[in-house]
């Protein structure tokens, strides 16, 4: 189905079916979905929802300050209770002083690239008090990232130090640099690897933490080479203070990559991704060593910035909350997506001058924030394009699945016997490349023994009749 048609097909049938969706039309149910149980122990964590900004943001302490009104409403929108984290590749370049800025080199600061003007970048005192004002106004904690690539030790002590005290309860942890698996021929030598980096990360934490006993950690914040993460796992139970481990997760990259399409991202298994399906047991192997919780926190669609006419659509929404909801599933304790300023994948683009807009991306992450507090249920979706996912969740003992069809034909799921299906809340947009007009819409449908999915589309359904009051039992 081609974009016109898509449209069309939408705007004959609106009328017909809070969905947008003519039965008439709709194949035989084309997929089937049971669930199994009883659901997860562990909730969705408060602060599952995250965003990432690059560090040398905090150059401007006139951006993240509770004066910013316009970023607050925004941040308070998305989530209650989130995690902003700072670091990115201006992190390797940036500084700390107690002094406040003379001059402020720039308003907003976008994602890293190899174009980016980052030199000399300084973090203050200042900014760090603006940080917290904010990070009260919004209600979200803090995950902060020091500069190993280029910085020294004492600089390390010094920032930290200010962190810990200024932050207080909003920081969750410091993270001591940011991509080392990134640092072989760029800022290390060709030899380079996990053993060095630990050296140099063990050498940074004895410091921080003589100053700052109180300090917790998180690390070890890595690109994509998985042998860091096992490394830093094995040696974590040796420091009680590291409470998290982190990575990076790009779905495509780079931007000029001829394979970074929307159809491409839309893929159960994007091409260039930066993490394989078949790696994931990695990051569960990690946890299991280092017994300690795990959070992507850093990532988005395309690295190098995003790239245009896919990073800034409709199919990065839908793709966000598809992944979000991937990583509630295996238990992660959040994610946190990569912005700011006016990059193709930022989901806050503008500036305090010119206002904010929210890019399409934010209406996925608005989607998954729905689960936040809920417990994953599996599901066992049979019949359907591998580009179809399901996904449930129970919260005090109601039943909620989640349909997200990623293809351009709408989708008939067949239910459990004596399962029936509301569908109450719908993400969607005019086509998949749009930029503008992405909707979250509430819907009022009647219970049906199936679950229609529109086209590109993300759909949640209230279920009855599936497991009983089994969530209540197990309490």
């Amino acid at each position: 189905m081609d974009r016109r048609k898509f449209i069309a097909c939408l705007a004959a049938t609106a009328a017909a079916d809070p969905l947008g969706i003519s039965f008439a039309e709709l194949p035989q149910a084309n997929a089937s979905l049971s669930f199994e149980s009883p659901p997860s122990s562990t909730p969705v964590p408060i602060d599952f929802v995250g965003l990432s900004y690059e560090s040398a943001q905090l150059a401007n302490p006139n951006f993240f300050s509770a004066k910013n009104e316009a970023l607050v409403r925004i941040f308070r929108e998305l989530s209650p209770r989130g995690n902003l984290r700072l670091g990115g590749g201006s992190s390797n370049y940036t500084t700390y002083s107690n002094q406040a800025p003379t001059t402020i080199p720039f308003e907003v600061f976008g994602p890293d690239t190899s174009k980016t003007v980052k030199e000399g970048t300084i973090t203050s005192a200042l900014a760090l008090r603006t940080l917290r004002e904010f990070l009260d106004a919004v209600g979200w904690s803090c995950l902060y990232g020091l500069n190993l690539g280029q910085g020294t030790v004492e600089n390390a002590v010094h920032e930290s130090a200010a962190v810990h005290e200024i932050l207080g309860p909003r920081l969750l942890a410091l993270q001591i640099g940011n991509e080392p698996d990134s640092f072989r021929r760029r800022f290390r030598s060709e030899s380079y690897g996990p053993s060095d980096f630990l050296v140099e990360w063990d050498r940074f934490h004895a410091a921080i933490v003589a100053a700052t006993p109180q300090a917790k950690f998180a690390g070890p914040d890595i690109s994509n080479k998985l042998s860091y993460l096992t490394a830093f796992a094995q040696e974590a139970p040796k420091h009680p203070d590291v409470i998290l481990l982190t990575s990076h997760y790009y779905a495509m990259g780079p931007a000029s990559s001829p394979v970074a399409t929307i159809e491409n991202l839309l893929s159960p298994d994007p091409k260039s991704a930066t993490l394989k399906p078949k790696d994931l047991h990695v990051i569960a192997e990690a946890q299991q060593a280092a017994h300690l919780p795990y959070r992507m926190s850093e990532g988005n669609s395309c690295w190098d910035g995003g790239k245009a006419g896919v990073s800034d659509t409709f199919a990065s929404a839908l793709w966000c909350a598809d992944y979000m909801l991937q990583c509630a599933a295996r238990e992660w304790s959040g994610v946190n997506m990569h912005g700011g300023g006016n990059g193709f994948y930022t989901p806050i683009a503008g500036a305090p001058s010119t206002g904010f807009i929210r890019r399409p991306e934010y209406f996925g992450i608005k989607f998954a924030q729905r689960y936040i507090g809920s417990r994953f249920v599996r599901t066992n979706l049979a019949g359907a394009d591998p580009r179809v996912n399901a996904f449930a969740f129970e919260r005090l003992g109601r039943l909620e699945m989640v349909l997200i069809n990623k293809t351009s034909e709408p989708l008939r799921c067949g239910l459990p016997s004596g399962a029936k299906a509301s569908a109450c809340l719908r993400l969607g947009a005019p086509a998949i490349d749009a930029k503008q007009g992405v909707q979250l819409t509430v819907t009022h449908d009647r219970y049906r023994p199936e679950a229609i999915a529109g086209p590109y589309t993300a759909t949640a359904f209230h279920v009855e009749g599936a497991l009983g009051d089994m969530g209540r039992r197990d309490r």
